[in-house]
């Protein structure tokens, strides 16, 4: 039995983090800021398996729907949705039947046919690429997916880490002043030696672990809003989005935030919110892998069902949802281009500003957290990461081999 609001829901502080694509957000919230204070609770391992695999399930039905209410249903063959798991199915179709050809996507294609591993076709991706049937054979005409658990895992440890990183320059800061007003001078005549900085920022890092390990609020300058879990792509060769927008519109949606990319990306990204029809979700009985994964635990067909259905309904009224719609040469420029989606994820990984200890400790407790559901029979009386303790990499490989019961054998008799 779902139960939407369980008593006891710890509020040190604002919101840490809002992940607008799910349901039930403040239960999953509430989760996360406990586990950062290593408070974890005797539920908390049921409680995140079916907060994961309930909202990975209704979200799929609604990117599911609202495709429909977009792209068409699929009927008469004219419109296909075929599920993929890895990158390698999205860039083939792309180039499969172009709308229209050009010598920048004709050297595009030519490149990516001649060394097709340069382009990351085994990235993993939990996607549907919806397609238009003609006499040419299918074509693009978009997609949606629901972002991978380790991508969730490590946006949101991002997003943590860099509001964590500036509330820790915020304490240094404020040394630093201290320090300046025992001068008798201003903080901007302060001269500081670079050995003097790192020391004042270690200071106040050591603060903030403190505070955590002691329960005490953290200082908040918001809930950290991830609202691109659930996305959709759409091809979109009209210079107006007027009709698009109408739409969407009449799908349910509402548009909240529309942001433009120009210069080696050119698209327009759309965050949307959503109000999907609730019976149209629960109505379908539990199947699949969901079924599967809580059968193997116990539960009957009934109650997996009743415990979907009541997970919904108890549920927040809307979702967030992105829209990125391009042009098919910038969405071929996006996935084979000069503006790869995964070369800009390694980008990304690559400029954070903040990667000591505490950061990498932050990744990986949401990369256990946001796994777990996908683990044999977990288990989490002890949180094996604490933010305010020292891990090597091999130390968290070796509680995630743990975590899906792999013996570590080593060479010793």
């Amino acid at each position: 039995m779902w139960q939407p609001h369980p008593a006891g829901l710890l509020r040190l502080g604002t919101a840490m983090i809002q992940i607008t694509s799910y349901l039930q957000r403040d239960i999953l919230d509430d989760i996360i800021r406990r586990w950062m204070y290593g408070d974890p609770r005797p539920d908390d391992s049921e409680t995140i398996v079916r907060l994961i695999h309930f909202n990975n399930l209704f979200l799929c039905r609604c990117l599911r729907i609202l495709a429909e209410s977009i792209f068409g249903k699929s009927q008469n063959d004219k419109m296909t949705f075929r599920r993929i798991s890895c990158k390698g199915g999205l860039k083939d179709l792309l180039i499969e039947n172009p709308p229209y050809r050009n010598d920048r996507i004709d050297s595009l294609i030519h490149e990516y046919l001649r060394r097709p591993g340069h382009y990351y076709r085994e990235t993993p991706f939990h996607g549907v690429l919806v397609s238009r049937m003609d006499g040419e054979g299918r074509h693009y005409a978009g997609s949606y997916r629901i972002k991978r658990a380790r991508r969730i895992a490590e946006k949101a440890a991002r997003r943590i880490a860099d509001h964590v990183f500036a509330t820790i320059r915020r304490n240094a800061d404020t040394l630093a002043e201290g320090r300046a007003r025992r001068f008798g001078i201003s903080r901007h005549e302060l001269i500081t030696s670079q050995e003097e900085m790192n020391e004042e920022f270690l200071h106040a890092e050591e603060a903030f672990l403190d505070d955590l390990r002691n329960h005490r609020p953290l200082e908040g300058q918001g809930a950290i809003v991830i609202n691109d879990v659930g996305g959709l792509k759409i091809v979109w060769e009209d210079p107006s989005l007027d009709p698009l927008y109408e739409t969407l519109s009449r799908g349910g949606c509402t548009i909240v935030e529309r942001e433009e990319h120009r210069g080696r990306y050119n698209a327009v990204n759309l965050t949307v919110r959503y109000r999907p029809p609730r019976e149209a979700i629960i109505s379908p009985p539990v199947g699949g892998h969901v079924l599967s994964h809580f059968q193997e635990r116990g539960w009957d067909a009934e109650s997996i069902n009743h415990a979907f259905a009541g997970f919904v309904d108890s549920g927040e009224e809307s979702v967030l949802l992105e829209i990125i719609v391009s042009t098919f040469q910038e969405l071929l420029e996006s996935e084979i281009g000069r503006c790869m989606h995964e070369d800009r994820i390694m980008e990304q990984r690559a400029a954070r500003p903040y990667r000591g200890h505490l950061a990498r400790n932050i990744g990986y407790l949401l990369e256990y957290l946001f796994t777990l559901p996908e683990a044999p029979l977990p288990i989490t009386r002890e949180l094996p990461i604490r933010l305010w303790d020292r891990y090597l990499p091999d130390t968290f490989f070796e509680i995630m081999k743990d975590l899906f019961r792999i013996p570590s054998i080593g060479p010793l008799e």
